[in-house]
């Protein structure tokens, strides 16, 4: 199952020689919705390919893990995508043990079984532990992880309380859903306990809630309402990864998709250099 941004090539870049980077070019920083949070416009996703507590960036070892990380901070990516089930939450910890807290904007995701459900989880540990893998006293952004039907709003009342009591005590800023169902973003986009909301957008439909138009659609109305919106699968989870798909997606996503920022599952500092030059080349 994989649940983040784009895969390109796991051993390299494709199609790439029309594109000349520029090492002084840095990720710029928006506004997250009314959230109050301000974020680099990519975060680096760490869940390509991800389950079973691993994914592509975590199996290339911690010291690479921590080169990637590193770069992205040097090239102005100052946001940290991270889940329980991609395992990733200790390798970003580590890689950002000597980087300043403040300049960090930290998002993870936590699977939300519904209310009446024989597993009881409890979210209060979980979300200490949370904080102890990832080596900080709170969380930026904690999302119910991988949505996948409407009525999540009820189905989930007595966990969003207690979401509800963590921002409130300082320990999370906020919070919010991963959608991967249309009448979960439907829900999403006017329910008021919505901070956040990570949403699949690309040209193509590809591994999406709904088509392009839809989806656009009701980003635009989750927009409206103040919510701050991510955009994950960009390239279609890794399945438009030719130059010029990768130019139409980015393009996408700046200009069409009512998306704030995004989230890109770079495996190597050749994507991410790619990346960060079709975005910044791009968001004007």
């Amino acid at each position: 199952m994989g649940l983040a941004g784009m895969s390109i090539i796991h051993s390299g870049l494709a199609n790439t020689t029309n594109l000349t980077f520029q090492q002084n070019t840095f990720v710029d920083k928006v506004k997250l919705g009314n959230t109050g949070l301000t974020v680099s416009r990519i975060a680096m996703g760490t869940g390509t390919k991800g389950g079973n507590k691993e994914s592509n960036q975590t199996r290339m070892g911690m010291d690479k893990f921590k080169r990637l990380a590193l770069h992205a901070y040097e090239r102005g990516i100052r946001f940290y995508d991270m889940a329980e089930v991609y395992g990733s939450m200790p390798f970003v910890g580590e890689s950002i043990k000597t980087l300043p807290r403040e300049n960090l904007t930290l998002l993870t995701k936590i699977w939300i079984p519904e209310d009446n459900a024989d597993y009881k989880l409890n979210l209060s540990e979980n979300i200490d532990r949370f904080r102890k893998e990832i080596g900080t006293d709170y969380i930026d952004v904690l999302l119910m992880h991988y949505i996948t039907e409407g009525g999540w709003e009820k189905n989930r009342a007595r966990y969003m309380d207690e979401f509800l009591k963590a921002k409130q005590d300082g320990i999370l800023k906020a919070v919010g859903i991963s959608s991967h169902n249309i009448d979960a973003l439907k829900e999403a986009a006017v329910n008021p306990w919505i901070d956040v909301i990570m949403a699949r957008i690309n040209p193509f439909g590809t591994n999406m809630d709904g088509s392009p138009d839809d989806v656009k659609t009701v980003l635009a109305t989750a927009k409206e309402n103040g919510k701050g919106i991510v955009g994950m699968k960009i390239f279609g989870e890794g399945v438009h990864v030719k130059d010029d798909e990768r130019e139409q997606s980015i393009r996408f996503a700046l200009k069409e998709s009512n998306i704030h920022c995004m989230t890109l599952g770079l495996e190597s500092i050749e994507q991410m250099d790619d990346a960060i030059e079709r975005v910044m080349r791009n968001k004007s």
